[in-house]
This record gives structure tokens, C-alpha cells and sequence, in this order.
């Protein structure tokens, strides 16, 4: 790796620490924007000023926003994120019973999605123009038109209602074979892959076609290559860095859509822990899943950028 390289791959670096660091000012901030507050929340409507000023001291909500912001950052920092003022259990603990969960629903996803979508992808930029690519580019924008939520609600309504064929809760706890994992996690699987194979293959498609277009593969075309071989040899290696952006954007959707399939199958995972600390003003809580999801979202965009770096045939002869 020379050094040219290596400078933009520091760069990458530090600009996803400072852009994590903005992100944490800016959740800290929406956060504490929300009506009510924990103490609120835990005193019920009935509560006197006194009592909810008492436990908002006891919370440490009555300090200087700040002052509360420095020490839950170096807390974060030190990997502690404080405990729930809910229940007084360390963050840590909560999000290491829901974050497995939420990591097997992306990895299946993930599973699902990348190799489907980088095969439909792929053979639509091989066949631009015919009736599979125009039928698959018809239904990629279909599917990237229709909301989570519709989609898991009409997949409850056909396999669980109307066939009987799956559950519509994805019951995890009590798996113990591959039938049930698949019935388990068939739906939330199925309705977070709708929308990110149709993205990542016409993304995957867009990259491949423009490689298509370069000089080298009209060279090979007129030497007599085959079309595979063209798209294999020639043009998906030189269309790795667009395809692992187009992987990695379509894999961050993930964050926003399982926020939606977690709440709609009731699943265990961290989305649905994050969307029970809002309800509750849990605001210890809702700051460390938050960051979570963005952290999450800044690494795969990085990988991305790192992937884009490291296989420019340019960077690589400085």
C-alpha cells in the first residue's frame, strides 16, 4: 500500500470520528428535546412538582445540559452508557440482550439480499435492454416504492392469516432447528429484502453498465471475449468500489427498516428495546441505541469509501 493511500485512508478515518462526534452533539441534543422526561414518565400525571423535581435531581436531569452531555460522552467513550432511569439496569447489559438478535436478523438479511441482488444486478447489465432487464428495473422500482410497513403488513395478512403458514410474532427464544429458525425469521427477513435487493441491484447494475461502456472492454468485445467472460474478467473488477458503496448504502437502510419490522413482528432486537426507552423517556438508553444505529451507519459507509480507495487501479500505480 503506498503512501498516497494510506493518506486518504487516515483521512477517511478521521473524518468518520469527527463526523461521530457532531452526531453525538446532535443526538444528545434531539434527545433532550423530547416532551417529558423519565421522571414524568415513572410519577405518572398525578405527581406533585416537588416529587418530580426530587427524582429529577436523583436522575441528574436537573443539571446543566452541558455538564450532562461531557459526562455521558467520556462515559461512552469508556464503553459505559450509564444505566436506564427506568429500571436502574446497566445500558450495557439491556443492549447485550437485544444487540445478538438484532445482528442474526441483519446477517440473514445480509445473507438473503447481497448475492441475490449483486446476481439480478449483474445479469441485467449483461442483458440491458431486453425483456428481463426491463421487467426487473419495472420491479425494483416498484418494491423501493412501497413502505416497510406495508409490506410486513401484507406479508402477515397472506402467510399468517390468510395461508397459516408462518407466525405473525417471530418467536426466537424457543428455536432449537432450521425449520424453525426459517418460520421464525421468514417475514422480517422477506420484508427488509424487498427493498434492499431492488436498491442494491439497480445500483450494482448502474456500476456494471458503465464499466461496460469503457474502452478496455470495447477492446476485449472486438478481440472476440465472450460476454461473461468481459463482465468477469474485465469489468467487475474495476466496478468493486461502486458495487461496495451500492452494498453498503443498501445494507445501512437496514437501520431505518428494522426499527419498523422490529415494532410490527414484535421482535426481540434493539430497535424494539430503542422504540420502548422513547415510550418510556428513557433517555440514557434511547442516546445509546441511537448511536448505535449511527455508529453502525458511519462504519459501512466508511468500509465503502475504504473499498473505493483501495481498489482505484489509479491510486494503486502512484
Amino acid at each position: 500500500m503506498n503512501s498516497t493511500i494510506g493518506k486518504l485512508l487516515l483521512s477517511r478515518l478521521g473524518i468518520g470520528a469527527l463526523t461521530l462526534l457532531i452526531v453525538s452533539v446532535v443526538v444528545f441534543g434531539i434527545t433532550n428535546l423530547l416532551p417529558g422526561d423519565a421522571a414524568e414518565e415513572s410519577l405518572g400525571q398525578a405527581a406533585t412538582p416537588e416529587a418530580v423535581a426530587a427524582l429529577r435531581a436523583q436522575f441528574g436531569l436537573d443539571q446543566p445540559a452541558p455538564e450532562r452531555y461531557a459526562r455521558w460522552l467520556g462515559g461512552m467513550l469508556q464503553g459505559d452508557a450509564g444505566s436506564s432511569l427506568v429500571n436502574g439496569q446497566p445500558i450495557s447489559e439491556l443492549i447485550g440482550k437485544r444487540l445478538p438478535s438484532s445482528l442474526v436478523l441483519a446477517g440473514a438479511t445480509a445473507l438473503v439480499s447481497v448475492p441475490l441482488a449483486l446476481a439480478l444486478g449483474i445479469v441485467s447489465a449483461m442483458f440491458r435492454g431486453s425483456p428481463f432487464d426491463r421487467g426487473m428495473n419495472m420491479l425494483a422500482v416498484s418494491l423501493v416504492s412501497v413502505p416497510e410497513f406495508l409490506i410486513a403488513t401484507l406479508a402477515v395478512l397472506l402467510f399468517a392469516v390468510k395461508l397459516r403458514w408462518l407466525s405473525a410474532l417471530s418467536h426466537t427464544a424457543d428455536i432449537v432447528n432450521l425449520g424453525q429458525f426459517l418460520k421464525a425469521y421468514a417475514m422480517p427477513v422477506f420484508t427488509l429484502c424487498c427493498v434492499i435487493v431492488a436498491q442494491m441491484a439497480r445500483m450494482t447494475r448502474a456500476a456494471v453498465i458503465d464499466q461496460l461502456r469503457s474502452p478496455y472492454v470495447e477492446m476485449a468485445r472486438l478481440k472476440g471475449a465472450r460476454p461473461v467472460r468481459i463482465v468477469l474478467t474485465h469489468a467487475l473488477p474495476n466496478a468493486i468500489g461502486p458495487i461496495a458503496n451500492a452494498v453498503a448504502l443498501s445494507l445501512s437502510y437496514l437501520l431505518g427498516g428494522v426499527l419498523i419490522v422490529e415494532s410490527i413482528f414484535n421482535y426481540p432486537g434493539i430497535a424494539n428495546l430503542m422504540i420502548d426507552a422513547v415510550t418510556t423517556r428513557d433517555i440514557p438508553l434511547v442516546q445509546a441505541c441511537a448511536m448505535i444505529f449511527c455508529g453502525a451507519y458511519l462504519l459501512l459507509v466508511m468500509l465503502a469509501d475504504i473499498c473505493a480507495i483501495v481498489s482505484n487501479p489509479r491510486l494503486r500505480n502512484i
